[in-house]
């Protein structure tokens, strides 16, 4: 038996607010697509010859997840605001002024009513990674739900099936990239692990209200390619690496006395340093580790200098929930002084594997078990390739607070991958031929920023065309020199011979397969949940046939 399980510890409260509201209403949702990735038009038909995310199929699909469970309603306002990151504030926007939002609990067979009020200045959508859900409460603008707009709110409906550790986050534009996301922990009515305590931790790299940067900034100056320079408008100019930006969390401080970061109101503002990275290296994820050097690096909302604890007893057996939320980071984690049992990763058991540290490419969560030591211990959150690292605590006695710069000798121990897991045997995809073969070539590069599948940029219209029932094999082909961690929106896929996932990291120049079953009808994304190569075009959809 399970014993007690505390929350989450407090998140920040709310410090002020710059609200833009326009207007007012309820928006519903609608089906088909005509629209693309900003969400501003729709389509109020059906997709010929696919299934409509509000179909028949798939209100038949969500009352075979039984109705037993409870209705836990929640209200959640997406609103500007200033944040506290620890040691400074900056302006962003938030789900009710807390870094991260607060934490959304329910339990397997429960519906989850929960209403998005937005009162940001454009519009924005919820998506629920890694949940098997209704298409059409997916989160995808023009895809499978219109914009909640600017004064509106939309209540997302749907029934939770999978216990596990997920989380939520807008499908709109660069928002991800900001303080827009919130864990989402579906416990399990039959739980088969004994813990006394239990820790979520969010790891994020951190850019928007920092020295006038915002992620659409950055997204721009990508998109300016790398024989452009940069084009944020700001005044360094090129790429990172200049003096005082090979230091993190020294953007925005120099000539400054005190530690409140400023932002533009315009999301889309031109202002700012130059983001752009060069030189992110990793033997781990085969060289470039990444496009954005970030000024900060937080878990659970705080930067290294003031980090967010834990308290525990020694000897306590704790769960841990690890939550990638970066738009661009890949996190190699290790709590020091311990060993860490891997028990779940994106929400599905495994078999129980020890290890020392573990990698977390954008989206993917693992459980571990650590059984407490007597002290107080840094749980470092590495930037895989960046130089840079955050920082929480976990203390259990007296002592003093572990340095910023402190690198555990655990970061340097085992490393488990999750090709290196099993699945747990209840939930292991059963040996099946496949009856149709998808394969996507990922394709493009920083030169031109034009990431994509199979070298066709995102297009809502255009989808890979599946059948209810179907065993499904993904074939991933990365033809580029960068890692992408992939996302299937509504399934769970294996990897060979592996665990049960929906968000995996492809390697440069490797293959990687991975197979589902077509059992959630509807059109559902499929992309690259690295915020940036996403939104310059590395998404398709996978649609069921009518």
């Amino acid at each position: 038996m399970r014993k007690e399980t505390p929350r989450t510890p407090t998140r920040r409260t709310l410090l002020g607010a710059a609200v833009a509201v326009a207007g007012a209403g309820t928006l519903a949702a609608c089906s088909g697509s005509s629209a693309g990735h900003d969400g501003h038009g729709t389509a109020d038909a059906a997709p010929r010859g696919y299934v409509d995310p509000a179909g028949k199929e798939v209100a038949a699909a969500e009352k075979e997840r039984g109705s037993d469970g409870r209705v836990r309603e929640v209200r959640l306002t997406a609103a500007a605001t200033r944040l506290d990151l620890g040691d400074r504030t900056v302006k962003s926007w938030s789900y009710g002024g807390d870094l991260p939002g607060e934490e959304v609990r329910v339990t397997a067979g429960d519906t989850l009513a929960l209403t998005l009020a937005n009162h940001l200045p454009e519009p924005t959508s919820m998506h629920w990674h890694g949940i098997a859900l209704r298409n059409d409460m997916d989160g995808v603008p023009g895809l499978t739900q219109k914009s909640v707009a600017p004064g509106a709110d939309f209540t997302y409906r749907f029934k939770v099936a999978h216990p596990g550790t997920y989380w939520f986050h807008p499908h709109s534009g660069t928002q991800q990239d900001r303080g827009l996301y919130a864990p989402l922990i579906v416990e399990d009515p039959k739980e088969p692990l004994s813990y006394d305590k239990e820790w979520v931790v969010v790891l994020d790299d951190w850019v928007d209200g920092v020295a006038g940067s915002t992620p659409d900034a950055v997204l721009k100056e990508l998109r300016s390619g790398m024989d452009h320079g940069s084009g944020s408008g700001g005044s360094n100019g090129g790429h990172s690496g200049h003096s005082g930006h090979d230091m993190p969390g020294m953007e925005g401080m120099s000539m400054r006395s005190t530690r409140t970061e400023e932002s533009p109101a315009p999301s889309g503002s031109s202002s700012g340093p130059s983001r752009m990275m060069m030189g992110a290296k990793s033997d781990l994820l085969g060289g470039d580790a990444g496009d954005v050097k970030y000024p900060h690096y937080l878990v659970n909302g705080r930067t290294p200098e003031a980090p967010s604890s834990f308290k525990a007893r020694p000897g306590d057996r704790i769960r841990i929930r690890f939550i990638n939320a970066g738009g661009d980071t890949a996190f190699r984690v290790a709590l020091g002084g311990h060993e860490m049992t891997v028990t779940h990763t994106d929400g599905f058991p495994v078999r129980h594997a020890k290890t020392e540290a573990l990698l977390l490419g954008m989206g993917e969560r693992y459980d571990v078990l650590v059984t407490a030591g007597d002290g107080v211990f840094p749980l470092t959150a590495l930037a895989e390739g960046k130089k840079a690292s955050g920082m929480a605590v976990l203390r259990t006695g007296s002592g003093s607070t572990p340095p910023p710069s402190v690198r555990p000798k655990e970061l340097d121990g085992r490393l488990l991958t999750a090709d290196k897991l099993r699945s747990a045997d209840s939930v292991t995809l059963p040996s099946r031929k496949p009856d149709r073969t998808i394969k996507l070539r990922l394709t493009g590069g920083m030169a031109k920023y034009d990431w994509a599948f199979n070298k066709k940029p995102y297009d809502p219209d255009e989808r890979y065309p599946v059948r209810a029932g179907e065993r499904i094999r993904l074939v991933f082909a990365n033809a580029t020199s960068m890692w992408h961690p992939v996302h299937l929106h509504g399934h769970t896929f294996a990897l060979p011979n592996g665990p049960r996932k929906d968000t995996a990291i492809v390697l440069p120049n490797r293959t990687l397969t991975a197979d589902f079953d077509a059992d959630n009808p509807g059109l559902w994304m499929l992309h690259c949940h690295n915020v940036y190569h996403s939104e310059a075009g590395m998404m398709t959809v996978l649609g069921y046939r009518g």
